[in-house]
């Protein structure tokens, strides 16, 4: 807990050894992946004896100082300001975690799946409080059509009726599915007392699709209504053909109408009311918000859930320097530590502080994962200035069996994530048996790349591409400003060596490398190899490598599937997988096909999940870090400090 005390003196020498340490790897050693030498071992043990040291020479608390903080305040450091409190107006990661003291969350997102917290339940169509009807559909109409758009009714637009046969549209009317929701809330106050009511759901869903309001507009436009149908009931109704996957979750946040009501949708993107001091029926309620500094916040009083919070008040104390914010970590003036704060980068040091029992780090593999993607059909005027090096599926399989993965995951993770085998981790309860895996294996490499007839015609250690002389010697992309992907990369270079494989590597600005096609080397489809990352979650991601997701002059450079991947087996499954409702055969098997063949045909080289690290004081209790609910602050409600 917080002692002021201890404030100044060890904060300054903490500083100082942080600084030293750092010092201990060069700028050349980061650029060239060098791994960390011995010295940056016996420095870290040197400056945490330091630190361990200084604050046990500090004077601790007397008995009346103890008295005077004995109501519990956690103290809670990152590195970045919310911009707004207001939850339609900001959706950065400092926001959200302050959000979920102040908003009660209705559905959580805790690994791989949903729970209810301010609903009664997550409606569902076993139980009935989901269902699919059968509605009569005419021109005019707005329904989803068979390719997935949002469409107006004309004849001649394909529809998909509800005994699932596709076909253009007469002009006579046709029957269509229509998935109706309801949801029950939790009985509940806002923060001034006045009671929450499914109304206030209502209007906050009216908000999210006025124009106004920078929300996506996805889910608002294909809702044909959103009712309010008892005090605390509501009902949500897709149009006719949307076959939404997470239907369970179109419960909109319920947001003070009493209190907000005379405001427009404008008005509120900056209306203190709404952005800086929010009326909310969460555990918290704000007391102030001192910019640059903090925000304060103290338990609300009407919060429905007995005997919570556990705290009586909490900061949130904003420090952009990480190495002043391990520090004051360090020195008891923060009790937490964020993950926008903290890197897979500060493990060594998290860990040496967690064996001297002075913190508790959190390492959790989380939803964004590196992969090194092929060009198997770049663009034309790409195609021609190298030879056709990944359009045969071994040389792909080659390059999976010479990269050591493994070695990343150790050595830039320190073993705290996995490997991946497909788009998702072998975690997620879709995750599919009986996946093709490609173990680190050199001699099994060399051998499909012989069979796949690249081999070293000159002996110069580097193949050729068949029927040619022109060496294998691809050149990667990635982003300049990644240590973590610097080292990685190394890596792979060095490992493809081994194989006969002369990897050339060159960096570009993020905003250059993730540029829009054409121009965009990425997503213009004109390189040999790439490396970046893409998010996986809940739903897996299997869309990114649909045929239709190819950027090209047809979509307007938009798709994801930037290596140019087409398989019919693939589309198939996926396609199924996306048109299926969860928890139906259809959408289970066709996630799990769409990752054979994925694994199979390795469109893409997957590597790691990243690190979501957090760390936190060794009283704090209650407190961890999930992998697919965004902000580790998801149950504040719940987190205390020892006495």
């Amino acid at each position: 807990m917080y002692n002021p005390k201890k404030r100044a003196a060890a904060s300054q020498i903490i500083v100082l050894c942080l600084i030293l340490l750092t010092a201990c790897t060069t700028p050349e050693e980061l650029a060239t992946a060098t791994p960390r030498p011995q010295i940056e071992e016996e420095a870290t043990a040197v400056v945490t004896e330091i630190v361990v040291t200084a604050i046990a020479e500090l004077p601790s608390a007397t008995p009346s100082q103890e008295l005077e903080t004995n109501p519990k305040e956690l103290v809670i450091c990152m590195s970045q300001e919310p911009d707004s409190l207001y939850p339609h107006g900001s959706t950065t990661l400092a926001a959200t975690a302050v959000q979920h003291a102040i908003f009660e969350n209705n559905i959580t997102s805790l690994s791989f799946d949903y729970q209810a917290q301010g609903l009664e339940k997550i409606p569902s169509l076993a139980d009935g409080d989901a269902t699919i009807v059968t509605v009569e559909v005419n021109s005019g109409d707005i329904v989803v059509a068979a390719d997935g758009n949002l469409v107006i009714v004309e004849p001649g637009i394909e529809l998909t009726n509800s005994s699932g046969e596709t076909a253009p549209y007469t002009g006579a009317p046709i029957e269509m599915e229509q998935l109706v929701v309801d949801f029950t809330m939790k009985a509940r106050r806002w923060s001034d007392g006045t009671p929450v009511t499914a109304q206030d759901s209502v209007y906050s869903y009216n908000l999210v699709a006025d124009p106004a309001t920078p929300q996506s507009k996805f889910t608002a436009n294909r809702t044909a209504s959103y009712q309010a149908t008892g005090n605390l009931t509501t009902r949500w109704v897709g149009v006719p053909g949307f076959y939404d996957t997470t239907y369970f979750t179109n419960f909109w946040q319920p947001l003070p109408e009493h209190s907000w009501g005379d405001l427009s949708s404008t008005e509120l993107l900056a209306a203190e009311d709404s952005s800086r001091l929010p009326v909310g029926d969460g555990p918290f309620a704000i007391e102030e918000w001192v910019p640059g500094e903090h925000i304060r916040l103290v338990s609300n009083p009407f919060y429905y859930q007995d005997g919570l919070p556990r705290l009586d008040s909490i900061i949130f104390k904003f420090i952009p320097d990480t190495i002043q914010l391990i520090s004051e970590l360090l020195s008891g003036e923060c009790d937490i530590g964020t993950q926008d704060s903290l890197s897979s980068e500060h493990s060594p040091f998290l860990l040496e502080a967690e064996s001297n029992g002075l913190l508790v780090p959190y390492f959790q593999a989380g939803t964004v994962w590196e992969h090194i993607d092929f060009g198997i059909n770049p663009e034309p005027a790409h195609a021609v200035t190298r030879p056709d090096w990944y359009e045969d599926v071994r040389v792909r399989q080659a390059i999976a069996l010479c990269t050591d993965r493994q070695r990343m995951v150790d050595d830039i993770l320190f073993g705290r994530s996995e490997v991946m085998h497909t788009y998702i981790p072998s975690r997620h309860p879709l995750y599919a048996n009986g996946l093709t895996e490609w173990p680190y294996d050199v001699v099994a490499a060399n051998a499909l790349l012989d069979e796949a007839g690249f081999v070293d015609n000159n002996g110069d250690g580097i193949r050729e591409a068949p029927a040619s002389e022109t060496p294998f010697e691809p050149t990667l992309i990635t982003t300049l400003e990644n240590d973590m992907r610097n080292q990685l990369v190394q890596y792979f270079k060095e490992d493809l060596l081994a194989c006969g494989i002369n990897v050339q590597l060159a960096y570009f600005l993020a905003g250059d490398l993730y540029a829009p096609g054409p121009d965009g080397p990425l997503f213009g489809r004109r390189f040999d190899l790439s490396e970046f990352s893409w998010s996986t979650g809940i739903e897996p991601p299997c869309q990114y490598f649909l045929s239709s997701q190819i950027p090209d002059v047809a979509n307007n450079w938009a798709g994801q599937n930037n290596s140019g991947f087409a398989n019919e087996a693939y589309d198939a499954a996926c396609l199924q997988a996306l048109g299926s409702v969860p928890g139906t055969a259809a959408y289970r098997e066709g996630h799990a096909e769409a990752q054979r063949v994925f694994a199979q045909q390795l469109p893409v080289l997957p590597l790691f999940l990243r690190l979501k690290v957090a760390a936190a004081r060794p009283e704090v209790l209650n407190f961890g870090v999930d992998p697919t609910q965004d902000s580790e602050l998801y149950n504040i409600y719940e987190i205390d400090l020892l006495e």
